[in-house]
């Protein structure tokens, strides 16, 4: 007899933060038997899972050697396919740069269901965290989300353009180590280097960063600041607001159902 194929659920973390999940990711990774997770998931997220859950990293990281893709892929499937409660637990929202389409594509071209769970993206937890608005009524009528860089690390060709606008606020994802080339991109099409811009480290976390520059300026402020951590780059008039001097304060933990 062949065991129940349950759906795969393709969870977001969030930035970090445990309270900062749905409760729908925190019940999903409550009931879950297998857990493959991104080498960015706090321990607290992690510890939501059942004693007797099979973890599996799945790396992940920029700039660092992690899982094939390929292999997370079959992974999952052989997983779903013994009977098992499967949950793939990535960082931020699955949709935004969480290669969610090529996951639920393979699982559907194999015949197993997947289900997405939405969450935070960096760029509203970094607003969120440190005081800024990513629109504005009078001078942010848009949000452009983008990825910096390609699959082989290389600067996005392409698109810069679009940034241009002075009303438009971009927030950039994988861009930490390219902020001299990007900052030369967006000038070059047209944006000020006088506008204001935010570089949010590990956003979401208690030990979340915001280091503040002009786009002008943003390469070499970030080059003595030395960042480490994942980043997302905020450009835009709103970034003015931001309340950087502020220490941001540890979160509450997340309590767990009896």
């Amino acid at each position: 007899m062949q065991p129940e194929i349950f759906p795969v659920m393709l969870v977001g973390a969030g930035p970090g933060a445990a309270d900062l999940l749905t409760i729908r990711a925190a019940r999903a990774i409550e009931s879950a038997d297998a857990l493959l997770y991104d080498a960015l998931t706090c321990q607290e997220v992690l510890d939501l899972a059942p004693a007797c859950c099979l973890r599996i990293q799945t790396g992940k990281r920029s700039g660092q050697t992690s899982m094939k893709q390929e292999t997370i892929n079959r992974l999952m499937l052989r997983l779903a396919r013994r009977g098992l409660k499967v949950v793939r637990l990535k960082g931020g929202d699955p949709s935004v740069f969480g290669r969610v389409g090529e996951e639920k594509a393979f699982l559907a071209a194999h015949g197993v269901p997947a289900e997405v769970v939405p969450g935070i993206t960096a760029a509203s937890a970094a607003a969120a965290q440190f005081g800024f608005p990513l629109t504005h009524r009078g001078e942010a009528r848009r949000l452009l989300i983008s990825t910096a860089t390609v699959t082989d690390g290389g600067l996005l060709q392409g698109g810069w353009a679009s940034a241009a606008d002075p009303e438009t606020t971009l927030a950039l994802y994988m861009g930490r180590d390219r902020a001299a080339e990007i900052a030369a991109e967006l000038i070059g099409h047209g944006r000020s280097a006088a506008t204001p811009a935010i570089a949010v480290e590990n956003a979401g976390r208690p030990h979340a960063r915001a280091i503040s520059a002009t786009l002008g300026d943003l390469a070499t402020v970030l080059e003595a600041a030395r960042p480490t951590g994942p980043m997302v780059l905020i450009v835009g008039e709103v970034a003015s607001q931001a309340e950087v001097a502020a220490l941001p304060l540890p979160l509450p933990r997340l309590m767990r159902r009896a």
